[in-house]
This record gives C-alpha cells, sequence and structure tokens, in this order.
C-alpha cells in the first residue's frame, strides 16, 4: 500500500483479507434517543450507547454523541442495531448521524483529535 497523504483527494482503498471486500473505513458520530417525552433521557441513550460499546468497534462517547469507527458496512449495522434498541420497545426514536468517511484510514477516532491538539500546541 502506498503511503497516506492527508490532503489527498483519493487513497488506495484497502482490501479486507477475511471478507475480499473493500475497506472503507468510517469514523461516526451518532446520537440516538427518544423523541418527546420526558426531558430526561439519559436512561434510554444509556441503552443504545451499550448496544454501540458491545459492538467491538472502537468508540468514544462524549457529551452530545458517540462516535464509531470501523468499516462502512460495520458502523450502519451497530447504528441500525442501537436504534433498534429503542424502536423495537415502541419509542419514536431521533438518529442524528454524520459520516466522515476515508478509505486507506484507520485510527481516525484517536489520531483526528490527536493532529488538532498537536496544531494547537505549536
Amino acid at each position: 500500500m502506498t503511503e497516506l497523504d492527508r490532503d489527498a483527494l483519493t487513497q488506495e482503498v484497502p482490501i479486507n483479507p477475511e471478507t475480499g471486500k473493500p475497506y472503507i473505513n468510517t469514523l461516526a458520530a451518532v446520537a440516538i434517543s427518544p423523541a418527546g417525552g420526558s426531558p430526561e433521557k439519559s436512561a434510554e441513550v444509556a441503552e443504545a450507547v451499550q448496544v454501540i460499546r458491545e459492538s467491538g468497534l472502537p468508540s468514544d462517547t462524549n457529551a452530545m454523541f458517540t462516535n464509531i469507527e470501523g468499516d462502512l458496512d460495520e458502523v450502519l449495522r451497530v447504528v441500525a442495531d442501537a436504534t433498534r434498541k429503542l424502536a423495537e420497545r415502541g419509542m419514536r426514536t431521533d438518529v442524528v448521524m454524520r459520516l466522515d468517511i476515508r478509505p486507506g484510514f484507520t485510527g481516525q477516532i484517536t489520531a483526528k483529535q490527536a493532529l488538532v491538539n498537536e496544531i494547537l500546541n505549536k
């Protein structure tokens, strides 16, 4: 594989040796919660976050979102599973999601923050 260039418009797309399919690295920021109802929704949010954490994908939860990193198909499956945790109980469920799809890169869940901190500390 060629060296990664953060400024390049395209990168070589690696092939997952287990599946033989292209590995499309995806960093997702997702917020899943019940719509309406009680103003305190932390218990239900925690249920969705638990599904994400148990997925085995790298994740990090902050005050507004849970970040998840992995192959595009895996990330979307985990978001769907976490959403179902609430929706299958009949809850109207809000999902806010932003995806950064960057083939060729991995470890962006920590690398992006480290890069910003490095720039700020110059």
